[in-house]
């Protein structure tokens, strides 16, 4: 695969990255073994980076991934996350000094590695100001337990703000964002995808599939299919709601784009993200072994005229379903933020 500078970093990665979310028994794949089959696959197929999470299976993806790389760590940018609940204090959460700390060296532990190539804060945390999180992460990349820090899922206006305090008060800035990004949710077009190449940040985008829905099974002619998503996330799901049945039809109008292109949906989805100029990687999220090689050799990059077509199926910066987002402003969340008492 051709590689790509990660930011500025001078660190060169694979445009798609293998995404452990779905190992483990909460949330995915149970089987430790499969789990470590999937990586094992995918750095066999040249893929050189893998994104994973403390939240995801409450540790548990970190150990399988821990556990893949056994003898293969240093040929592999290794990236993880903290920000959300790891346990029942209310203090094993959030982007605190304290927290950020503590938890870096649990997932080094269940990483089994000495250091973390990317450690990325999961969601802002409106509670804690952004010089303390720069703060702790500095001091973790000055102690050799993290190389580089970044972002995920930040809003541009909070993207911007972390660079100015990282300048103003001599802090390591974030060096990347992991935006959600797929042609049914297109809105960090708008403005965190350029703010990130203001910034000369690298963008590692999720959710390429739209949570399954450009897998190729969502059509206008078939039964909808079962999905673990569905239950967790049932407003991304619901068919009662209008936002969702614009997703549909989008799904089978790029189902007949994808046949008329020679590809698969799949592929199609892939290639599209990976085509916008401020795109480092694409994440692949599988779940089994066939879920990886229907993902596998999709192209770095779609011909202008399929991204033609693809802007008049969803038109540039729009989220068909804004909940498709996932990150809500507090100012949007809390009706006390919006009312004087």
């Amino acid at each position: 695969m051709d590689m790509r500078v990660l930011g500025s970093t001078g660190v060169r990665v694979t445009p798609f990255c293998l995404g452990a979310m779905m190992f483990g028994s909460t949330w995915g794949n149970p089987d430790h073994d499969e789990g470590i089959q999937i990586i094992h696959r995918a750095l066999d197929a040249g893929i050189n980076f893998i994104d994973t999470a403390d939240v995801y299976s409450e540790g548990e993806s970190e150990v399988i991934v821990g556990k893949a790389l056994a003898g293969r760590r240093d040929n592999v940018v290794l990236a993880t996350k903290a920000h959300g609940v790891m346990g029942k204090d209310v203090n094993e959460r959030g982007n605190s000094r304290r927290w950020l700390i503590r938890e870096c060296e649990a997932s080094l532990r269940r990483l089994g590695t000495d250091y973390i190539d990317l450690y990325q804060i999961h969601r802002p945390d409106p509670d804690t100001d952004i010089d303390e999180t720069l703060g702790a992460l500095s001091d973790l990349i000055r102690a050799g337990k993290i190389c580089y820090a970044g972002t995920s899922t930040f809003p541009a206006d909070l993207i911007v703000e972390a660079q100015w305090t990282a300048q103003r008060r001599g802090r390591e800035r974030f060096v990347c964002e992991q935006p959600p990004y797929s042609i049914l949710v297109r809105g960090v077009e708008a403005a965190v995808l350029p703010a990130c190449q203001r910034h000369q940040m690298g963008v590692i985008t999720w959710g390429p599939l739209a949570s399954g829905w450009l897998s190729g099974l969502y059509r206008l002619d078939a039964d909808l299919p079962a999905s673990r998503r569905s239950r967790r996330l049932p407003q991304r799901f619901d068919m009662s709601l209008p936002a969702n049945k614009l997703k549909l039809e989008a799904a089978d109008k790029l189902a007949r784009l994808a046949d008329e292109a020679g590809m698969s949906l799949i592929h199609l989805a892939l290639g599209f993200i990976v085509s916008h100029p401020a795109v480092t990687s694409a994440i692949l999220g599988p779940r089994t072994l066939e879920h990886l090689d229907s993902q596998l050799g999709a192209p770095d990059g779609l011909p202008a005229e399929v991204l033609d077509r693809i802007d008049e199926i969803v038109p540039p910066g729009v989220n068909l379903n804004p909940a498709d987002g996932s990150y809500v402003p507090p100012a949007l969340a809390d009706p006390a933020l919006r009312r004087r008492r």
